[in-house]
């Protein structure tokens, strides 16, 4: 990817939250660059630290959390000089970026959606804050943008309470009401987890349709990794706080090389053998209150090496935009195969 074609880099992050006199290392020295255009699934376990780090590219923190080291660089056009996040430290400040510039989704419509207000207004509401329109050109705008959602006769939708709607057509409104900020990067936290299978596909297939239309860079945060298959581009693993390892999506699924994402796609109930468990991971992840020692995932992973308890694997670069946090890369490392789910996997991308 092009330097210029970069439009989030994070450096080095840390997150940290103070809560009751201890302190919780949450996000333990992250680098990412989130390409223009691209949709990027950032994958893992609850708890893992995926919408902590998403929402510090809002300014969103819980007052008891804070950046306590590295960067965070926003870029809206090619070029164009970067804005450092992590250093905004006012509400005014983040009211610039928020919306307008980055936008999330959250995972659950029911509490996204004010319950006392039409779903028209809803959505007028944000194409009048940053849009600047007024009047019957934003109500049209509004109306458009309920058509792009896919909601019918949006006319009469328009004069509608959330009540009035299933929770599939409601986070179509939380899209609309998100896509109306004209926003550059649109962060979509876990969107069809409270959906049937069916209506999920119909909500990753909208925002493919929404990320051409509007030109979008897409974040999406999932736990599992068979939803994002079809919509992105790259995935990121997230252990413990940090990103363990990132590749295109064809990598991930075929080529996967960090243990933890082994595991993950084992976990995938489609991997599952009739008749025959379906596959879990032992354990439970770290206490991020802790000193992580070594590789976070060596106490889960039955293959670890001495190593993984000692020292924390750099990254190890399996092609250019490959690349795994684990000491399995080091060319002094054993051989060790991959567990039979993946190996099918491997064989279905051949």
């Amino acid at each position: 990817m092009n330097e210029n074609d970069c439009i989030l880099s994070v450096q080095g992050l840390d997150i940290r939250f103070n809560l009751r006199g201890r302190v919780l290392h949450a996000i333990r020295g992250i680098d990412l660059d989130l390409y223009r255009g691209e949709v990027l699934a950032v994958v893992g376990e609850s708890g893992s630290g995926k919408s902590v780090f998403t929402k510090s590219f809002m300014g969103l923190l819980d007052t008891n959390g804070s950046i306590t080291g590295g960067t965070i660089d926003y870029c809206p056009t090619p070029g164009a000089e970067p804005v450092r996040l992590s250093g905004l430290k006012t509400e005014k400040d983040w009211l610039r970026i928020r919306g307008r510039e980055i936008a999330m989704i959250m995972q659950d419509p029911m509490t996204s959606l004010n319950p006392l207000k039409t779903i028209g207004d809803q959505i007028l509401e944000a194409v009048t804050l940053h849009q600047g329109l007024k009047g019957t050109e934003a109500r049209a705008r509004t109306l458009e943008y309920l058509r792009d959602v896919g909601i019918s006769d949006p006319e009469v939708r328009f004069k509608q309470y959330p009540h009035e709607f299933s929770g599939g057509m409601r986070q179509r409104v939380v899209i609309a009401i998100a896509v109306a900020c004209s926003p550059k990067i649109l962060i979509c936290d876990e969107p069809t987890t409270a959906l049937d299978v069916t209506i999920q596909a119909q909500i990753l297939q909208l925002l493919k349709e929404l990320r051409a239309k509007y030109h979008l860079t897409i974040v999406m945060i999932t736990h599992d990794l068979g939803v994002v298959a079809n919509i992105a581009d790259r995935v990121a693993v997230m252990y413990a706080g940090d990103i363990v390892e990132i590749g295109t999506a064809d990598e991930i699924y075929y080529d996967p090389r960090h243990p933890y994402t082994w595991a993950l796609l084992s976990s995938m109930p489609q991997m599952g053998i009739k008749g025959e468990d379906l596959f879990n991971i032992v354990g439970t992840p770290p206490n991020l209150f802790a000193e992580i020692r070594g590789d976070a995932f060596a106490p889960r992973n039955p293959q670890a090496l001495k190593i993984d308890y000692v020292k924390r694997p750099p990254y190890f670069e399996v092609s250019p935009t490959h690349k795994a946090k684990t000491w399995l890369l080091d060319p002094r490392a054993p051989h060790i195969e991959p567990p039979a789910a993946v190996k099918k996997l491997q064989k279905e991308g051949l």
